[in-house]
């Protein structure tokens, strides 16, 4: 009569497991019996191993660094001349100017900031260079600069969407540090060549900056502003006249009193020349 089988109990099997141990078992059961008394046969010994030095690998050739071509500032404002005249329209000009390479300033702004506003417009502002604002946004006038120029249109009935508003270069100089007169002469024919295609009756320089190239003039702001001055662009003359910064109204909030007769003075040619 065959007999049950019984499991035994996790008791019984942590028993045996631990007089295991207390007889330093250490080895499974393997599946053929090995008869430990009669000596095991000697195995042979593995291959010596190549105590030898390994062979020199060839270095992996080098990549050769890229090797940037810099042009002369003469080849490079040669360059941009060409560039702008070839735009027939201020978009196409927008598109050469983000494919253009020849201006350092573009390599560290994060956005190009070219205008906004009417591009028929019978007012042209042209502001100093982008700051951070500008810069971060991609916009012209952009944070409470923007905020005050609104302000400054408002009060002679004009909208920013009455005018038309580009920065004298479409790129911020690191830091907000001033134009080098190299930047300055690369970008100036892409702002000439907006100038000819808004064909505005007034330009307006908003800061020092834009005065100073837009005009060709060394005179300081304080002095320059408020006058006009004939700017001849394309065989046509069209009136200019620089005033202050919005930027620095927000410093200098007394100096309103100077830019509002300046916008005074550009309300009245506006209308009479209605």
């Amino acid at each position: 009569m065959a007999r049950e089988f019984h499991p035994p109990s996790p008791e019984a099997l942590a028993a045996l497991l631990d007089w295991y141990v207390a007889n330093d078992v250490d080895v499974a059961i393997e599946e053929e019996a090995v008869n430990r008394l009669v000596p095991r046969p000697a195995e042979e010994p593995p291959p010596p191993v190549e105590r030898g030095l390994p062979p020199i690998a060839e270095p992996a050739p080098r990549p050769q660094p890229m090797i940037a071509t810099a042009a002369s500032p003469e080849a490079d404002a040669q360059a941009a001349r060409e560039a702008a005249a070839s735009a027939a329209t201020l978009d196409e000009l927008r598109d050469i100017l983000g494919r253009f390479e020849g201006c350092a300033l573009k390599t560290t702004a994060k956005s190009l900031v070219l205008a906004e506003g009417n591009p028929k417009a019978r007012v042209m502002l042209v502001g100093d260079p982008p700051g951070r604002d500008e810069d971060l946004q991609g916009e012209v006038f952009a944070g409470p600069s923007g905020t005050m120029l609104d302000r400054m249109l408002k009060a002679i009935g004009l909208l920013r969407s009455d005018v038309y508003v580009t920065p004298i270069v479409p790129w911020r100089p690191p830091g907000n540090r001033a134009l080098t007169p190299q930047e300055a002469a690369v970008c100036r024919p892409f702002l000439e060549r907006q100038i000819e295609l808004v064909d505005p009756d007034f330009l307006i320089c908003l800061g020092a900056t834009a005065a100073k190239e837009l005009l060709q003039t060394s005179e300081g702001i304080l002095r320059l502003r408020g006058q006009w001055r004939p700017y001849v662009i394309g065989g046509r003359e069209i009136r200019a006249m620089a005033t202050l910064h919005p930027s620095h109204l927000l410093l200098q909030p007394l100096q309103k009193r100077l830019v509002w007769r300046d916008l005074l003075s550009l309300k009245a040619a506006l209308d009479a020349s209605t």
